[in-house]
């Protein structure tokens, strides 16, 4: 477009307030401002269309499900952390411990065990590390975080009487960014009055575990069951204490201020339908509660963001078929005194290793999705520390991949 006619385009952008970022002759991008709040529609691809301008080199793989190392035969792994010096702290949830290996992958400290006591774990969900090196270990079924140093002993410990408890990231300040509760199946009773007004999506918590402040806005679907579903999210925090979320049943992604303000949302193009295709149902017997869960595609699974602001997301680009689904089983049950026995155990064709439903896409720090990276396994999660890239596999391979970000 030239001439007269590029003028008057731009014309159009200035009077409208829409600004189209261009990407040849086709706009990659609509920016519009909503209440405030930068609203970024990005097209699929993003700028770079057909060639990523970043490349990722596989490093090593860390655990398998059929390891005969003992110290490396992860069950259900649900995090990767690193500390200052470079180590890798694996959560290896199902086997109720964390795994620590040197920055080449060395194998050297097992941390933790199964039980209720300092140190110990009951299918704990999230791991992060603070700037002395301390673990934050989220556990939630024995209503708890423990703070434990980089061998495993206990600091200190925060209890959380009403469970409810959330995976934490650990602020500059020693504040906690908490998110919904990783497992929760409290619904509203007959009778009960319902609370006024829907819950804020990310808590801020004190050193001592105590709420000082609360921010992202839910979408209200007027069904208990299907709003819990649609607004679950994954959530990251970046150096600056800056905090993101992704949202697995929406096409939205959005990034908060340290203080809670929203800077900005983004949304793409996707080949499916988020559709709600069935709400669901709850219904309450004598003695118990049978949930059916609703029917929603997925459109993200993970999130991190790296030293540059860039956000990347774990996409997918197809719904998975039904052979290659799995899931988790839960079962759950309590003593007369108290005592609550948790049991997990995934189902589904859990020996496949290789797929093409995922991609990375990778975001700038304002929104703008730059591209797209396709990758060729299972992912559950991501996480990124300098140029490192992790990649998890919880469910089928239970391993963590490791990769190298190639500007």
């Amino acid at each position: 477009m030239t001439g007269r006619n590029s003028k008057f385009r731009i014309f159009l952008i200035v009077i409208t307030g829409i600004i189209l970022i261009q990407a040849g002759e086709l706009a990659a991008q609509k920016v519009e401002m909503v209440n405030g709040v930068r609203v970024v529609h990005n097209r699929a691809k993003g700028l770079w269309g057909k060639k990523p301008a970043i490349s990722l080199e596989p490093v090593r793989k860390l655990g398998d499900i059929d390891s005969p190392d003992p110290n490396t035969a992860f069950y259900m792994p649900a995090a990767v952390a690193l500390d200052s010096a470079g180590n890798i702290y694996v959560l290896d949830t199902g086997n109720n411990r964390i795994q620590k290996f040197a920055a080449d992958g060395k194998f050297l400290a097992s941390l933790g065990r199964f039980g209720q006591g300092p140190g110990e774990f009951n299918y704990p969900s999230w791991l992060d590390i603070d700037e002395a090196g301390h673990l934050y270990v989220t556990d939630p079924f024995n209503e708890r975080i423990q703070i434990l140093t980089a061998d495993g002993k206990e600091l200190r410990t925060i209890r959380f009487t009403e469970g409810q408890i959330g995976n934490v990231f650990v602020k500059r300040d020693g504040r906690l960014i908490m998110g919904q509760a990783t497992v929760s199946f409290r619904f509203i009773t007959p009778g009960e009055k319902k609370p006024a007004g829907l819950p804020k999506l990310v808590k801020v918590l004190d050193a001592a575990g105590k709420t000082v402040s609360e921010f992202g806005e839910m979408v209200d679907t007027g069904e208990e069951l299907l709003t819990n579903t649609i607004n679950q999210f994954v959530l990251t925090v970046d150096d600056n204490d800056n905090v993101y979320l992704a949202f697995p049943y929406q096409n939205r992604i959005e990034k908060y201020s340290a203080d809670g303000r929203l800077i900005w949302r983004a949304d793409r193009e996707l080949p499916y339908s988020l559709e709600v295709q069935d709400k669901g149902s709850v219904e309450r017997r004598e003695g118990g509660v049978s949930i059916r869960s609703p029917i929603i595609n997925r459109s993200s699974e993970g999130l991190a963001v790296d030293g540059k602001g860039r956000v990347w997301v774990i996409t997918l680009a197809r719904q998975l078929k039904k052979e290659e689904r799995v899931g988790i089983g839960v079962s759950i049950s309590q003593s007369a005194s108290g005592g609550r026995q948790v049991g997990f155990k995934p189902h589904g064709d859990t020996e496949l290793r290789e797929t093409d439903a995922y991609k990375l896409e990778i975001f700038d720090p304002e929104g703008v999705l730059l591209g797209e990276i396709p990758l060729k396994q299972f992912v559950d999660g991501l996480f990124i520390r300098g140029d490192r890239l992790f990649l998890l596999d919880r469910l089928r391979g239970a391993s963590v991949q490791e990769f190298r970000i190639k500007e």
